[in-house]
């Protein structure tokens, strides 16, 4: 690790892929207390060429019912009509309205960054080893991705992803649910250790999908997210919005929204 060319001050960790620099001046979240805004650090302190992070997690925008342990998910304003006029591409290429997918069903939906993302195939598989409890609580394991119908077949194939991959090639759900996007989202020192992490547990991101024109066009910054829903088309559960790229919610929490 060598001090950032980039930001004085500000070192550099190498990873697959580019390089990430941060230091407790350049990367910090805002957080309100009272209604007062401050700056949170993202990591404790760089000594001796070695970072000691201490991230705090935001936490889904979830708050408890009076059932305990049942969450309800807090959607954002206009969220449900927005939604009403979204359409998805399945596998074959016909258009279905997205809020078909958890109308007459319950459903765990995943919204990816990406079909190429390293991180999103992680969250894949995450996902998927959880299915069989999903299966008895006969809810559905969907996965949306922001990309063209070529893609989503794809990371199919290359993942086997054991639920249903739908396209979204004009990010409308992503827009009705107002997962964030943008540079400081995706690149930061969370994401970049994830990514080292999973290299070395065997994950790769397939380069190829992530600079179609359709992913680059958008600049490959967007967040997603995953909401459990149904049956009923405006009976939304539970809601996480990634904060930034590999942001995973904890699978109990989905779970429990899921099944309870």
């Amino acid at each position: 690790m060598a001090a950032g060319a980039g930001v004085p001050g500000c070192p550099t960790a190498l990873y697959a892929g580019g390089s990430l620099q941060y230091s407790r001046t350049c990367l910090s979240v805002t957080k309100s207390s009272n209604g007062i805004p401050r700056k949170v650090p993202l990591y404790e302190n760089w000594q001796n060429g070695r970072v000691s992070f201490r991230r705090r997690r935001v936490r889904a925008p979830v708050v408890s019912s009076s059932s305990e342990n049942a969450p309800l998910a807090v959607m954002p304003e206009d969220a449900e009509a927005l939604l009403d006029d979204v359409k998805v591409l399945d596998l074959s290429g016909k258009e279905i309205p997205v809020t078909d997918l958890w109308k007459e069903r319950k459903a765990v939906v995943a919204f990816a960054r990406h079909f190429g993302c390293v991180l999103c195939r992680k969250r894949a598989d995450l996902l998927a080893s959880v299915k069989d409890k999903l299966d008895d609580c006969e809810a559905a394991l969907v996965l949306i991705g922001p990309g063209n119908l070529e893609q989503a077949k794809a990371f199919s194939e290359q993942t086997k992803f054991k639920g249903e991959v739908y396209a979204d090639p004009s990010h409308s759900s992503y827009n009705a649910l107002k997962f964030v996007s943008g540079v400081t989202t995706t690149f930061t020192p969370a994401a970049g250790m994830k990514i080292i992490q999973l290299y070395l547990e065997g994950y790769r991101q397939d380069w190829k999908l992530s600079f179609e024109k359709d992913t680059v066009s958008r600049g490959g910054w967007q967040q997603g997210g995953i909401l459990v829903a149904g049956p009923g088309k405006t009976n939304i559960l539970y809601l996480h919005k990634d904060k930034e790229a590999g942001d995973d919610p904890d699978v109990e929490q989905v779970l429990k929204a899921c099944c309870l």
